[in-house]
């Protein structure tokens, strides 16, 4: 049987060729190709600054570092999201407080945020879901109000939209994710925007041991091999190999984008009539990167739970994944934040049914059309 894996990089020989020619030319780590993927996602974004790392997880935790994040302080995040957005939070001795979501979109209830903000309170990290950006305005108005910083988790965001503005122009710090199933890959990676030039110099200094401005130079030509360590850094720098990918990768996203934008509407044309299943819900002020397609399973509708449904898909050769097990059901973060599932209704309601099914650039439209018949077929079959 054919298998239709959950994802697959669009990698073209565009892509190939920009990275043998890095190769060859020498230069492996964070050098000149990693400034001209920076300037490039810079232009792109529209933003100020961009600073290159390893990872979204680095993006986040220098993003927390450049605002001084101490020990004792608490920083409010959704539930449902990656372990990423929470851990950061810990390394600093810092407490994640765990917010509930919105059932239709699965972001951050906006409602909810004021009632846990204490005196300890620093930053929101608002996750936008799938790519679906969060309720920005009222968000940031929050943080105005309590004096906080924002720190948005884009890792599924690219491109996205939110009233006119392009995510990673609004919030205080934007971090990217450009993992190997994103909508941009560099295999591993990640990118900071931000508006603050002493933000940006700061992470560019930590990415690298806190080693001094432009510390690559001292290996070339125009260098010197004499450098300072003027802050306790670390080994997040991206290398040139995966900034030659990402660099042609950046110019195709928008083409990528409307790929998976019509993937989505072929999901949405036979899955938004089917009443045992939901369709994402995309608020209409803003505009989702389509990262995931999360369809929920509707209750009693079936004879069959979520777990048993992705099963049945896989028998069928469809690959699917969960996005997210939301953290507070982690053993760690039960251990840590002693959270209890009654102040996260619509997580727990949102996580028993969620099925993530593949979206891709370059999925052809006979792998599309058969992940909806087995998603039909399936219901079919075990509908009451």
């Amino acid at each position: 049987m054919r298998q239709i894996p959950f994802h697959k990089p669009y990698i073209t020989e565009n892509e190939i060729n920009k990275v043998v020619d890095t190769i060859r030319f020498g230069w492996l780590t964070m050098g000149p190709e990693t400034i001209e993927f920076e300037k490039a996602f810079n232009k792109y974004i529209g933003s100020k600054y961009s600073v290159a790392v390893n990872s979204c997880t680095a993006a986040l935790h220098l993003a927390l570092k450049s605002i001084n994040l101490q020990a004792g302080d608490e920083v409010i995040i959704p539930t449902m999201t990656f372990a990423s957005s929470g851990e950061v939070v810990c390394y600093f001795g810092a407490k994640p407080v765990l917010v509930d979501v919105e059932k239709n979109t699965h972001n951050i209830d906006i409602s909810k945020i004021e009632k846990i903000i204490t005196s300890k309170t620093k930053a929101i990290i608002p996750v936008h879901y799938g790519g679906q950006p969060c309720d920005m305005d009222e968000i940031m108005e929050i943080a105005k109000k309590y004096n906080l910083y924002v720190i948005e988790d884009a890792a599924h965001s690219l491109p996205a939209y939110y009233k006119g503005k392009k995510i990673g122009t609004i919030g205080d710090i934007t971090c990217f994710s450009f993992y190997a199933t994103k909508t941009l890959t560099t295999g591993e990676g990640g990118m900071v925007t931000t508006k603050n030039s002493e933000w940006a110099e700061k992470i560019k200094i930590l990415r690298l041991h806190g080693i001094s401005k432009d510390a690559w130079k001292r290996y070339s030509k125009e260098g010197s091999w004499y450098y300072e360590i003027t802050d306790l850094g670390y080994k997040y720098n991206m290398t040139d190999v995966q900034a030659a990918l990402g660099i042609s990768q950046l110019k195709k996203v928008e083409r990528m984008w409307k790929m998976r934008q019509e993937i989505a509407r072929k999901y949405n044309n036979t899955f938004g009539s089917l009443p045992e299943i939901t369709i994402p819900f995309i608020k209409s002020n803003r505009t989702t990167a389509w990262h995931l397609y999360v369809i929920k399973l509707n209750g009693g509708a079936l004879k069959i739970d979520r777990n048993r449904f992705i099963e049945e898909l896989g028998k069928r050769g469809i690959n699917t994944s969960v996005h997210f097990i939301p953290l507070h059901r982690h053993p760690f973060y039960r251990k840590k934040i002693c959270s209890k599932s009654e102040n996260f209704p619509n997580a727990d309601w949102i996580y028993e049914r969620i099925i993530s099914l593949p979206i891709y650039p370059g999925m052809k439209k006979n792998e599309v059309e058969t992940v909806i018949e087995a998603v039909k077929n399936t219901i079919k079959k075990f509908k009451r």
